[in-house]
Formats: structure tokens, sequence, C-alpha cells
């Protein structure tokens, strides 16, 4: 409690205090020990803004605390002269090669930390903003074997690919699952984003692979999990309690936790959405199960240049 005391009374007094305690000082009515008391202020600081004192508040404001001379020992005239004229004809000259010249050609006797003092204060050699430093994920174990766990993840198919003859306010979607030991996907499309289609999808994606995973791992949306807290099971749940399938949820707003489908999203862009028009649901879906077939035949850096098909094949072996 004493530290904080002490703190504040080494706080700079504020110019209502000053106006005010001059104020009622010229008046005569009051005595210096009872102005000084009530503005909690000292004396001396009291008889300081007395002398500048004119009746405004003008008179008490803060003046520059800069010294009318300079410092004995500052730079000289000659001294920043050299110094301007060496980085005029050299611009991008290092402080230590601007040092080694002034000391060699102009006989420079000062110590380089004050060089570098008066530089700084020029504005050269400034520090450099200090860098956010960068996410580093943490280990993530991959799984060694296929049907371990699946992530499971909707995107918005963009509304430029749509022909002109759909309706503008027609939506649709892309259900993707990625196994994560292989990264072999499916995709299905739906114009409706719903419990439903997930059920209907989870159960498609079985069928395509011909096996089902021990986990499927999906973000907090609505078509997964229920939004507010509620007795009743979500139908997606319903279908995974079923079949024996664990259901892993992320943490909200955090979709790199499934990194992989979410990355894969990015490539169905470049690769996909952004050369595609289609003109019914039945078409979408016609040239997305060629898509897929393409997409899981590329080569992948993340599993030594092989492809998702190769890499099942060698997973399963």
């Amino acid at each position: 409690m004493s530290i904080i005391t002490q703190s504040k009374r080494f706080l700079p007094h504020e110019l209502q205090t000053r106006f005010y305690a001059c104020k009622i000082y010229t008046q005569n009515k009051y005595s210096v020990a009872f102005v000084t008391r009530r503005y909690k202020i000292s004396k001396a600081s009291l008889m300081r803004w007395m002398k500048c004192f004119d009746g405004t508040k003008q008179s008490l404001m803060d003046k520059s605390h800069r010294p009318h001379s300079k410092h004995p020992n500052a730079h000289t005239d000659q001294e920043i002269e050299w110094i301007n004229n060496y980085l005029r004809r050299n611009p991008t000259i290092s402080m230590i090669e601007l040092y080694g010249k002034l000391r060699i050609n102009r006989g420079y006797s000062r110590h380089p930390s004050s060089l570098f003092r008066f530089l700084r204060k020029q504005g050269y050699y400034k520090l450099p903003k200090p860098k956010t430093k960068p996410y580093k994920p943490k280990p993530y174990n991959t799984p060694k074997l296929t049907g371990i766990k699946w992530q499971c993840d909707v995107k918005h198919v963009p509304k430029e690919c749509k022909s002109s003859s759909l309706l503008n306010d027609q939506k649709y979607y892309q259900y993707t699952m990625l196994d994560e030991a292989s990264r072999e996907r499916f995709i299905y499309h739906y114009d409706e984003h719903s419990s439903y289609s997930s059920v209907d999808f989870v159960k498609r994606a079985i069928a395509y692979f011909n096996y089902q995973p021990l986990t499927i791992q999906t973000d907090n949306g609505f078509e997964f999990a229920h939004t507010t807290n509620t007795e009743k099971i979500h139908p997606f749940n319903i279908l995974l309690d079923d079949l024996g399938i664990e259901h892993k949820l992320i943490r909200p707003r955090t979709p790199r936790h499934n990194g992989k489908v979410e990355r894969s999203h990015r490539n169905d862009n470049n690769r996909f959405y952004q050369h595609l028009k289609f003109y019914s649901l039945n078409d979408l879906r016609e040239q997305a199960k060629r898509y897929l077939y393409r997409s899981n035949n590329i080569p992948m850096a993340s599993l030594n240049y092989l492809t998702p098909l190769e890499m099942r094949e060698k997973l399963n072996n």
C-alpha cells in the first residue's frame, strides 16, 4: 500500500489542479498550508506555478524542457557536418563503416556508441518493428492405417459456378469426407444444408469407401451437432451411435483442427470450381463425380508423392 501511495505522490499534477490552486491562493483568503493541504501539492510547486500564473490556464501549461544551449559533450557542428556529408553520399552505409571513415579520414575520436545514439536521434538505424511469432502447430498423430479417423466438412459451392438459368437464391453445398491416413476423399453435393443431408452423406461415404471408420471428426455446425443446450440427440449422432462410430467435435472456431479436409477444399477451388459451370444439381453431381476420380489420382507431397488411391493400397497391404 505504501508503494502505491509513494508512486502517486510523484505523478504530475493536472492543469485543473494547478489553475484552481493558484486561483484560490490569489484571493488572499486562505493560507499556503490550507491550499497545499486541500490540493495535495507542495509549497514549492505552488510558488513555482504562481511565478507563471497570469489568471489563465494557458500560463500554467507545460512548456518545452529542451535545453536552450548544447551540452558541452554534444557533437559539434563540424562533426555533424562530416556525418551528414558521408550519409548524403553513401545513403546505404552501415554505422560501423561510417564510424571507420570518420575515425580514419576525419580524426573522429568519440566512442561508437555516441555516434549510434546521435544517428538514432536523427532517425537513422531505427529498430525494426517486432514481428509476431508465427503459429507453430502442435504435433499431430496421423493414423497409420485407413479407417481410424475420417474428417468431414461442408463447403458452399460458389454462386459464380451456377448457370443463369438457375435461381439466384438457390444454394448448393459440397459435403466432403476424407480419410486421414490415405487422404482419399469422397464428395457429394446437396441443395440443402441440414442434418438430413449429413446423415445421407455418411451412408453414401461408407458405401463409397466400402468400410466404416472408428471416428468421424467434424466442426460444430448445426448440420452435425445442436448449437443450443438441449437434451435432444442430433440425428447425426443417432446414426453414428447405431453404427458404433465415435463422433469427435473440434474446438469451436478452430478450423485448423480439421486441417486436412479444409486444405482439400482450397484445392477444389483451384482445380474444380474456377472452371465449373453447372446447369442443375444432377449436372453438378455428375461433374463432381468425374473430378473426384481425378483428385484421388493426383500425387501429394504429404504422401511422399503417392496418390491417395496408391497410399490406400499401400496401407492395406
